[in-house]
Order: structure tokens, then C-alpha cells, then sequence
């Protein structure tokens, strides 16, 4: 009878340690999958805290860009279109005043066309500018090779390029959105990079637009941040992302730019 009890015991005893050690094992795993769950969520909170910043620097970098096209319009309304009435203005005076000599009269009216021609060509410079003709009416593709031409024909920098894009492969504001990007490299190549050579290769292949743009200028480091984010760079970046794009950039000091935009 009492190895009965000391078996009955023992039987309690397993099963007590069973179960606590079911219990053990089970405050454990809640446990584990507790804190994974929770170094998940805090994981979730860090990525979506850099996307937010990386949206509010892009949405900062279009402000900012904005800003310096509109700053850079009402120069040139100032210094161009302005000045150019003022002087059309202070001679239709001098017709007011009837007190000119036929002579004078006839040099003064032919002054005053001559100044509006000149007006009106820079108004049309400033809202090419803005917004190119030939985009809206031809393309890209004529568009970013009239650009190419004209800064050519300047002598400022040398432009090779070769476009295979297909004729509305992208809707017009995105169109817009590349030929910005265009711009704002062949302006850095000159005016940062100091490049006399440069290229653009435009090709579409596998549904990817693939747009390549390199320079022969003295180049940078690219893990150099306040380099690669200055405001050139920035302005790319917001349009690319625009454009639901990728790109990579290649820079050494001494050996050129080189981007790659993948759309």
C-alpha cells in the first residue's frame, strides 16, 4: 500500500513538472514572440520614418526648385523684358510731346519697333523656357535634340547623342519631367563640372526607357553627401521619382559624371 502512495506521488510529480515545464515553454514562446513581433513593428516604424523624410526632402527639393524658377523668371522679366519697355515707354513720350523734328520723329518710331522686336524675341525666350515649343508639338526625342543642337551651335559644350525613344512612349508631363532632368545636366556639366564633352544615349528595351547621360568634367566623390545631394542633384532625384524611376550615379574626381535612369 505504500509503494502505491509513493508511486502515485511520483505519477503527480512528473506531472506537475510536465506541466510547468509546458508552462515554462509556453511563457517562452509568448515571450519570443513577443519581442520578435515587437523589434518587427519597431522595424516597420524605422522604415517608415525614412520614407516620410526621403518624401518630405523630395517634396523640399521640388519648394526649392520652384522657388529658383521663379526667381530666375522675374530676373529676366527685370533685367530683359522691363528694361526694354522702359525704353519703349520714355520714347512713345516723346511722340506725346509733338515737339520733334521730322527726322527725330521718324528715328524715334523706328527705335520703338526696334526695341518691341527685341521684346517680344526675349518674351518668347522666356516662355520657351518655360515650356519649349517643339516638346508640345513634336516630342522628346525633337526636343532634347534641338537642345542638344542649340547648346552645340554655343560652342559651350560639345553634345553627341543617340535616341531610340518611341514617339509618346511617356505622357507629356513626364515627357517635361526628362527634359528638365536634360537640362539640369547638361547645365551642371558646364557650370560645376566644367566638361567641353558630353553624351546622351536614350534606348527602350525590354518596356525599360533606359536614359544615360555622362560628361568629360572633373567629376566628384560620390560618397561624398553634400556633393551627391546638392541642389542639381536633389532636383533630379524628385523628378526621377516622379517618374516611378531608378537611377545610379558613377563619379570619380578627374574622371567625369556618369548617370543612369531607368524608367
Amino acid at each position: 500500500m505504500e509503494e502505491f502512495f509513493v508511486q502515485e506521488d511520483q505519477v503527480i510529480i512528473i506531472v506537475l513538472t510536465g506541466v510547468l515545464f509546458l508552462l515554462l515553454m509556453g511563457v517562452s514562446l509568448l515571450l519570443f514572440f513577443f519581442f520578435s513581433r515587437k523589434k518587427i513593428v519597431e522595424k516597420e516604424i524605422e522604415k517608415n520614418i525614412l520614407e516620410i523624410t526621403y518624401q518630405k526632402e523630395i517634396i523640399q527639393s521640388i519648394i526649392i526648385t520652384q522657388e529658383e524658377e521663379r526667381k530666375r523668371i522675374a530676373q529676366d522679366l527685370h533685367d530683359d523684358i522691363s528694361s526694354k519697355l522702359n525704353v519703349i515707354n520714355l520714347n512713345a513720350n516723346l511722340l506725346l510731346d509733338g515737339e520733334l523734328t521730322p527726322d527725330e520723329y521718324t528715328f524715334v518710331n523706328k527705335l520703338i519697333l526696334e526695341v518691341t522686336d527685341r521684346t517680344l524675341k526675349s518674351a518668347r525666350k522666356i516662355a520657351h523656357n518655360l515650356l519649349p515649343p517643339i516638346l508640345e508639338e513634336f516630342g522628346f526625342k525633337d526636343a532634347v535634340e534641338e537642345l542638344a543642337d542649340t547648346f552645340n551651335n554655343s560652342r559651350k559644350i560639345n553634345i553627341e547623342y543617340t535616341i531610340n525613344y518611341p514617339k509618346k512612349l511617356l505622357v507629356p508631363q513626364n515627357e517635361l519631367h526628362l527634359f528638365r532632368i536634360t537640362q539640369e545636366l547638361i547645365n551642371n556639366s558646364i557650370k560645376h563640372g566644367k566638361a567641353n564633352n558630353s553624351k546622351i544615349n536614350i534606348s527602350y528595351k525590354n518596356n525599360e526607357l533606359i536614359y544615360s547621360y555622362t560628361d568629360n568634367g572633373v567629376g566628384f566623390n560620390v560618397a561624398n553627401i553634400d556633393n551627391k545631394k546638392g541642389l542639381g542633384i536633389k532636383n533630379i532625384e524628385s523628378r526621377v521619382t516622379l517618374l516611378n524611376g531608378k537611377y545610379n550615379i558613377d563619379s570619380k574626381i578627374g574622371k567625369g559624371f556618369k548617370i543612369e535612369i531607368i524608367i
